[in-house]
């Protein structure tokens, strides 16, 4: 089913690949402009070659979401192209560092904390009154079911804890905003087959942990991994249809 985002315009991150090309794609097709921000410009071109295929339109703007630097000029670039941001979807995230936590370098930590929650702080910072002063506005962070089930993750700490940290921004600026005609709420995505699963399946278990690479491996080989495409299916129904905020939205199976 295509939704309807026909007048507005629409900010993806991570939009080079996966459920963030897919949600891109699936915003366009709706009618919305749509601004693709990732690192890969090969890969934010082939989301964008997607999108002009089906005659929608899309601006593409690569960007280090770990530089502050890089990050505000993507932000300008943004202004430039779209004028203004309607919907906001922070679905760019990193999974590492993974393995033992007294074994993980704190830089690192504090690397994938820029990137899976103060990236997707400073672009609320910098969209969100412009929602507000329209008195309508969408923001959607993506999360991972692992906040509900650390256990899951044993080997994954930072991402766990950066996500932990995401949801809680998320609840609490969508409480900020009640009654403004801006929500905010968090997607909890399900079990993708992205490049993230492949990465940890790709890592050796002696260094992460054998029960999660064995869990990460078990999931792919069991087909019980769900394609990008129906993972954003189910982002972009609630977006279409819910008006409600400071909600988790889970996949729908």
């Amino acid at each position: 089913m295509t939704h309807s985002f026909k007048g507005r315009a629409a900010l993806v991150t991570g939009a080079g690949r996966g459920i963030g090309r897919a949600t891109a794609v699936g915003l366009a097709a709706g009618g919305a402009k749509v601004a693709l921000l990732a690192r890969s410009e090969d890969e934010l071109a082939g989301t964008a070659d997607l999108i002009k295929e089906q005659g929608g339109t899309a601006y593409v703007v690569p960007a280090d979401l770990g530089d502050d630097g890089r990050l505000a000029e993507a932000i300008a670039r943004v202004r430039d192209e779209l004028g203004a941001v309607d919907i906001l979807v922070n679905n760019a995230g990193v999974v590492w560092p993974l393995g033992e936590t007294p074994a993980v370098d704190v830089g690192e930590w504090a690397a994938a904390m820029r990137i899976n929650v103060l990236a997707p702080v400073t672009l609320a910072v910098a969209f969100v009154p412009g929602m507000l002063d329209r008195g309508w506005g969408r923001v959607v962070n993506v999360s991972t079911g692992a906040v509900a089930r650390p256990g899951s993750m044993i080997g994954g700490n930072a991402y766990v804890t950066t996500k932990t940290a995401l949801e809680a921004h998320t609840l609490n600026l969508a409480l900020e905003l009640d009654g403004t005609g801006v929500t905010v709420n968090v997607y909890r995505p399900g079990l993708v087959d992205t490049a993230m699963p492949g990465y940890i399946r790709a890592q050796d278990p002696g260094r992460i942990g054998a029960a999660l690479h064995e869990r990460f491996i078990r999931s792919h080989t069991e087909g019980r991994l769900i394609t990008p495409e129906q993972s954003a299916r189910t982002l972009l129904d609630r977006l279409a249809r819910d008006n409600g905020t400071g909600q988790i939205w889970d996949f729908d199976a």
